[in-house]
């Protein structure tokens, strides 16, 4: 018997099985505060993560219908988890228990391990897609009075995933209808923008303060932003950044001047076509 005969072929339902039964428990949404819980969750991570890489016959586990079906299901376990979590969390005179803003925080984490997976799984369009969807819902419940001075880890960590969603739209790996694109860029541009300056200001005063911007997020997110605004419609540019250059004297970030000069360019090429346009047609109408 030949050693090809003794080995066998790849038993690819062992596998996929395998793999399920991780991502629904990297995804599981207990909050238990027991250490093995979330030793056993940590795992269930790690044996993704795992798998992913090591296992040759993934490219074809990942693209199995029941597979990707799961996935969308323990990411919008997650995100609906988290979304709670900002509603319910009480706070005591401005002040978060610790435990609270760990949990959230963990929360959210297990949402950026989310994205990480998807890229490796080629299935970004899937967060991209659920993301965009719970944007609104999320900024509304981080946005309330009561964590004005509070959170400071999550609000970065959204900015840290919503930047990454961005790339993904802007540089093509994930496609999305302009009217999709314009609105992702309204609902978390003002979001970013308003908290530079507040990070910002929190490390200045505050010299244990970590929770920073750092010059690497903040080019990759204007890069991004660059990019986005300059493949839209003319007509939607222009409101974008008009509304940008009003506040723009007073807020640095994101520095969309190149996306101004492309548009400018853009503006001014279109209308010297348009100018020669009417002048050969007038010219034909002479000749006549």
């Amino acid at each position: 018997m030949s050693l090809l005969t003794r080995v066998g072929p790849v038993d690819l339902n062992a596998t996929k099985n395998v793999f399920l039964s991780a991502v629904r428990y990297a995804t599981s949404i207990d909050v238990s505060s027991l250490n093995f819980a979330a030793e056993l969750k940590t795992s269930a991570q790690e044996q993704v993560e795992y798998m992913l890489v090591a296992d040759e016959d993934m490219s074809l586990v990942v693209a199995d219908s029941e597979v990707i079906s799961e996935v969308e299901m323990g990411l919008s376990r997650l995100l609906l988890l988290f979304t709670e979590l900002l509603v319910s969390v009480p706070l005591e005179s401005g002040i978060i228990s610790e435990q609270d803003e760990n949990t959230a925080l963990q929360s959210l984490l297990d949402i950026e391990w989310m994205c990480n997976m998807l890229t490796k799984m080629e299935l970004m369009r899937v967060f991209v897609s659920s993301w965009f969807n719970v944007s609104c819902k999320v900024l509304s419940a981080i946005e309330v009075e009561k964590f004005d001075f509070v959170m400071w880890d999550v609000k970065l960590k959204l900015i840290e995933i919503a930047g990454k969603v961005l790339d993904a739209v802007s540089y093509g790996n994930v496609i999305l209808p302009s009217a999709s694109r314009i609105a992702l860029l309204k609902i978390w541009l003002p979001y970013m923008r308003k908290m530079k300056p507040l990070l910002d200001l929190k490390v200045s005063e505050d010299i244990g303060f970590t929770h920073k911007m750092d010059e690497t997020l903040c080019e990759s997110i204007e890069e991004a932003m660059v990019s986005l605004v300059s493949a839209l419609p003319s007509n939607d540019q222009a409101e974008i950044l008009s509304d940008w250059m009003m506040k723009a004297k007073q807020l640095k970030f994101p520095d969309l001047s190149e996306a101004f000069e492309v548009w400018c360019y853009r503006t001014k090429s279109a209308k010297r076509r348009l100018l020669a346009g009417f002048s050969n047609v007038d010219e034909a109408t002479i000749s006549l």
